[in-house]
């Protein structure tokens, strides 16, 4: 009996191949003919600390990164205010005619340095001769009532005479003298000395205008030919030797100034405008300026550099008022973000890499290049600080967050 086994298996096997066939077809599919959506690229991790950074050894050489501690000093707040260079009112000196007059003459110019009795300008009018006329005449009179209050008194004392003539007699002598006086005080307030005048008895056409200080000539408003009143200035002398600083305080800090503050300002008008001067508080007003609210404070120039100052010069100052012993960093190593003030410690450090933290703080007064800083995070005192080079560190650290926080 013969078997044929090929047709029993023929069935089965070509069912296994179709079956193998059709799971490669179904695996071999994109994920396009599935429907499926295609895996995202991966996003790079962040960084482990946002606040950290670490550079190499050349990069931080390179950067010039300099490492310190905190430094403590006596931090002052300060008052802003602005003013005025100016000399006290007595320092100070407007000419002018008591008498109104010609001008004949001007003998001085704007700037030029006169001393104490210096003639400035001369006048001439027709009053001053008949002043001095009058004068004479009083002087005159004087005599003559003197010797008749004399002629009337030795009769009544022979009892020859009326009391009423020796009365009358004393009448116009007492009053004809008080003329003579005011004559001769009217002649001294335009310089012409009334003893010179009675013993010489010469009439001066002229009148002298003279400075009562020395000083410098700030204006001359005047020039010859001209008619002048008594209520002109003619010419200004200012005393420079007690230049001071005048100072406007609003009311919101006149509580925070005391006399003795040292203060320091700048000239915004001299060549070297930042040029720091100092000036020291001697008096603080006690009443406001009419309707602006301020308080006028007086300071004396410290230091040869202010010798060169000019009366009128504005300032623009700062008052150095009470102050405490604070932790300090330069400028240099505080980074402002917003409201957010930060700086750099280091953290680790080997002869290839260094690696710093950026810690925030709260940024205070600032005097002479330096800032009062408090750490949020309590740090001790030893702590080596980025003191140069702060702003290097942030871009670096910057770069590593792909964006600038």
């Amino acid at each position: 009996m013969k078997f044929s086994l090929l047709p029993a298996f023929s069935l089965p096997l070509t069912s296994l191949l179709l079956a193998a066939g059709l799971a490669g077809c179904k695996q071999g599919a994109s994920p396009e003919a599935k429907g499926a959506t295609p895996p995202r690229p991966e996003t790079p991790a962040a960084p482990a600390n946002p606040d950290q950074v670490t550079i190499s050894a050349a990069q931080a050489r390179a950067a010039g990164i300099a490492l310190g501690s905190f430094t403590r000093q006596n931090m002052a707040s300060e008052v802003q205010a602005n003013g005025v260079v100016d000399v006290p009112p007595q320092n100070l000196v407007t000419i002018s005619a008591v008498l109104g007059g010609y001008v004949q003459q001007v003998q001085v110019l704007p700037g030029q340095f006169v001393k104490k009795g210096a003639t400035v300008a001369v006048l001439r009018h027709p009053d001053y001769i008949k002043l001095q006329e009058a004068y004479l005449q009083s002087r005159a009179r004087v005599r003559f009532l003197s010797q008749e209050l004399e002629r009337q008194r030795i009769l009544d004392v022979e009892d020859v005479g009326a009391k009423r003539k020796l009365q009358q007699a004393q009448a116009d002598y007492a009053t004809e003298q008080a003329t003579q006086r005011s004559l001769a005080a009217q002649l001294g307030q335009l310089n012409i000395s009334a003893e010179r005048l009675a013993a010489s008895g010469r009439i001066q056409p002229t009148v002298s205008l003279t400075t009562p200080l020395s000083g410098y000539v700030r204006t001359v408003s005047t020039n010859p030919g001209q008619f002048v009143n008594p209520q002109d200035v003619l010419v200004e002398i200012v005393d420079r030797s007690d230049l001071h600083l005048q100072l406007k305080v609003f009311e919101r800090d006149v509580a925070r100034v005391r006399v003795g503050q040292s203060i320091l300002f700048t000239v915004p008008s001299r060549k070297m405008a930042q040029e720091i001067l100092r000036a020291r508080v001697f008096l603080v007003g006690k009443a406001f300026e009419n309707d602006a609210r301020t308080v006028t404070v007086h300071a004396h120039l410290e230091g040869r550099e202010t010798e060169t100052l000019l009366p009128g010069q504005y300032v623009a100052a700062r008052i150095q008022t009470a102050g405490q012993q604070a932790r300090t960093l330069p400028e240099d190593a505080i980074i402002q973000a917003g409201e957010l003030s930060y700086a750099y410690v280091q953290t680790h450090a080997t002869d290839s890499t260094a690696t710093f933290r950026r810690i925030k703080v709260k940024a205070g007064a600032f005097a002479h290049g330096d800032v009062a800083v408090t750490p949020l995070d309590p740090i001790p005192d030893t702590t080596q600080l980025v003191r140069r080079g702060a702003y290097f560190l942030d871009a670096e650290r910057g770069k590593g967050q792909g964006n600038d926080d």
